[in-house]
């Protein structure tokens, strides 16, 4: 995610230096060929105004589409931060760990699981390899049930409830008590899920293709329909209302998957890290450092 107050990033104009460059090309060309003669449509007419209002609102419904999916995982992220630290503060404040049956270490394990889970959501929905803290938190035994899973964050998570029902076997937690730590983990559940479809549901194929489609030709009419008033000015005027279209097209690419390690992508590196810090610090281990933004970016 860029942090600065202008998309200074150079990864954030890349995409778009090529149908740019192609872009003013055509007006280049177009001017040229005009200006010299080898053009002549005096008679034509092209309302291009009225084309590139509908270009417009086509353009508003994918944007507006992309970023109520960067929104909502951006949202779900926030319920895992929040039920991350209300889990590990139900763990230090309601299991017993002075029970006569309690297990040594049974609280710091599952806060720690907690801690392993975020990070494994995190590379599991950027389709990396999992993360060192995977084996840094959590048992070898653990661990090694969780890379064997289908779906690691919710083997990791099964896991934390497991260990909430060890604790009520051993009489660390009474009943109350543990159905509350076991509604934490149901919401947790279900902000994995969320993101999970967010995942694996791309935005509908024409809300990707027909306002590229549209804008792309908007941008090769536009030219043609304004050199007649423009003339030598035409790639100025023409380059500017067309680089706005593009650019539109692009904003709306970049927020619809909000999980792709780019430079536009909700910051789950940072926010992760904030959990691991917050639930490290309620069982009184020492945390990492924060996550801070490098080149303008937070990732």
């Amino acid at each position: 995610m860029i942090v600065a107050n202008l998309p200074t990033a150079v990864p954030a104009w890349r995409r778009l230096l090529g149908p740019v460059l192609l872009m003013l090309t055509w007006d280049v060309a177009v001017t040229v060929a005009y200006m010299r003669g080898w053009l002549g449509f005096e008679t034509i007419t092209i309302q291009y105004t009225l084309y590139g209002t509908a270009v417009a609102l086509f353009l508003g419904f994918m944007v507006n589409a992309a970023y109520a999916r960067w929104w909502e995982a951006r949202t779900l992220w926030g319920s895992i931060t929040n039920h991350s630290r209300n889990l590990a503060r139900q763990a230090v404040t309601l299991i017993d760990t002075d029970a006569p049956r309690a297990r040594a270490g049974l609280v710091d394990e599952l806060v720690r699981a907690q801690a392993a889970y975020v990070h494994v959501l995190r590379t599991s929905l950027r389709g990396q390899d999992t993360p060192p803290e995977f084996g840094r938190y959590l048992t070898a035994d653990a661990a090694e049930r969780a890379q064997a899973a289908a779906n690691r964050p919710n083997a990791v998570l099964n896991h934390v409830g497991a260990l909430v029902t060890e604790a009520r076997k051993r009489d660390m937690i009474e009943q109350l008590p543990r159905v509350q730590m076991e509604t934490t983990l149901s919401t947790l559940a279900d902000a994995q899920g969320g993101l999970e479809r967010i995942k694996n549901t791309p935005l509908p194929v024409q809300y990707r293709f027909l306002p590229s489609f549209f804008a792309r030709t908007f941008a090769i009419v536009l030219p043609l329909a304004i050199v007649q008033d423009l003339q030598w000015l035409t790639p100025i005027g023409s380059g500017l209302v067309g680089m706005m279209y593009l650019v539109a097209v692009q904003v709306g690419k970049d927020l619809a998957d909000p999980f792709s390690d780019d430079v536009h992508d909700v910051p789950m590196t940072a926010i992760t890290r904030t959990i691991e810090i917050d639930v490290l610090e309620t069982i009184g281990h020492r945390p990492p450092d924060k996550v801070t933004p490098r080149r303008e970016v937070l990732w």
